[in-house]
């Protein structure tokens, strides 16, 4: 039987990419990247900073991403191609250097949190089968996830659907747990409007300080705008996908927030890196703790999946709009899938995964997307000059307002935020400025 010829780009020529996913994978890959691993280590965290109150900064930063979420949708609906951000980005200012430099923070996001969760898989890996961590199982972990990538976004999706079901299980139980114990008169929700303030410093500066943390856990909703080549029908399912994946995470977290801080003390759930352990522990003492091990890794291997399937589309977008060299944007011809992005993408996160404070990132990476937020909030309101023959989603006009304003105060020093984020993140855009000159000077 012959085989049937790929589809191509009508501008390029190029093979096209395959578009299967439909309103139920999209839902899923949305909620599975938002909760991803943020909410499996950031609740103690955040209770270090407002104490037992610690839901309040979750919902606020659901609050934040929902505003921006607004922006995304009118644009990835206006605009329903790869690159996301980037591509916006593109389009309202057209200066190349912020093209790049906008590009390379979310690129950074997604490889960094990648590469963190494939550590993380191998620490977990370790655990749950008594051996010592190994940077094999992580190399040889990122490396199934590329081969998955390059396969297709089919099969990418279908591993989605079952790796998100499995976190979402492991949030359920925590939340499931909470509500059990409190039901028989366990824990205390009197701790939920408990506030704890260092000395001299104000409980709204705790509150946005918290909330700045917290807004690393709700992140992930804006990889979903980067899969738009590979959606069927983006501008009529979008809207009301990534609106619904929104909710649904959100209450989760407050949920898990409110089971969490009701079981454990906040001082004692800030204390470690398993803080929903803990919560089990407390609320249900006979459940098998290993078998958290086992989530924890089919959480941490969802969000190195998603990460990498954007980056790879994030960079094969930027190739087609000529803003990166063309060869990253080319297409597997059977597989239809940005093969030159997956392997360039896979062997940058391959080098990070060798620092060893690469989980530190978590801050940073929140900081440089909340720069981004902003950026994309006023690409909104700008573009609204650019017509097109499509109907289209469009946000009230002050949903991209106040999500300019919230997004640039959580990235400013008001906020509380911690200063070596600034310095990371300046790092990081220092060396991302270098290689837009070198990147210049060769597609030049």
């Amino acid at each position: 039987m012959a085989s049937i010829p790929a589809k191509t780009d009508a501008e390029s020529g190029e093979p096209a990419l395959d578009r299967v996913i439909g309103p139920a994978l999209l839902l899923l890959f949305v909620v599975g990247d938002i909760l991803g691993t943020g909410v499996y280590a950031l609740t103690g965290k955040v209770a270090n900073e407002v104490g037992g109150a610690v839901w309040l900064p979750f919902l606020l930063a659901f609050v934040v991403a929902l505003l921006t979420a607004f922006s995304y949708l009118e644009l990835v609906t206006k605009y329903p191609r790869a690159a996301g951000a980037a591509l916006y980005t593109h389009k309202a200012f057209g200066v190349h250097f912020l093209t790049f430099m906008v590009t390379f923070a979310v690129m950074c996001s997604g490889l960094t949190s990648a590469s963190s969760a494939a550590k993380a898989f191998s620490g977990n890996f370790a655990e749950a089968f008594g051996l010592p961590s190994s940077i094999l199982v992580a190399l040889g972990f990122l490396t199934v996830v590329a081969l998955i990538n390059f396969r297709g976004v089919g099969e990418s999706v279908k591993a989605n659907v079952l790796l998100t079901a499995v976190e979402l299980t492991g949030l359920l139980i925590v939340i499931g747990i909470g509500a059990w114990a409190l039901g028989h008169g366990d824990g205390d929700l009197s701790r939920l409007t408990e506030f704890a303030t260092p000395p001299g410093e104000s409980i709204v500066l705790s509150v946005t300080a918290g909330t700045a943390l917290a807004f690393f856990a709700m992140v992930g909703f804006e990889d979903s705008v980067n899969m738009a080549e590979e959606t069927r029908d983006p501008v009529r399912i979008f809207p009301r996908v990534m609106l619904l994946g929104l909710c649904i995470t959100g209450a989760i977290y407050v949920l898990v927030a409110i089971s969490a801080v009701a079981l454990v003390a906040p001082a004692d759930l800030g204390s470690g890196d398993t803080p929903l352990l803990k919560v089990v522990e407390a609320g249900a003492p006979g459940f098998p703790l290993s078998a958290f091990a086992f989530i924890t890794m089919f959480a941490v291997a969802n969000s190195a999946l998603i990460n990498m399937m954007m980056a790879s589309r994030l960079l094969y977008g930027m190739a087609r709009e000529r803003v990166l060299p063309s060869a990253l944007g080319r297409v597997h011809p059977t597989r239809r899938t940005p093969w030159v992005g997956i392997v360039f993408t896979t062997a940058i996160a391959f080098g990070l995964i060798g620092f060893a404070d690469l989980t530190a990132l978590g801050g940073t990476t929140a900081l440089l997307l909340l720069g981004v937020f902003t950026v994309v909030n006023v690409a909104c309101l700008v573009l609204r000059r650019d017509r097109v023959e499509h109907r289209h989603f469009r946000a009230p006009t002050v949903l991209p307002v106040l999500g300019t304003a919230a997004c640039a105060f959580l990235a400013s020093p008001l906020s509380g935020r911690a200063a070596a984020d600034y310095r990371v993140a300046g790092l990081l855009l220092l060396i991302g400025a270098v290689l837009w000159a070198i990147t210049r000077a060769v597609t030049r």
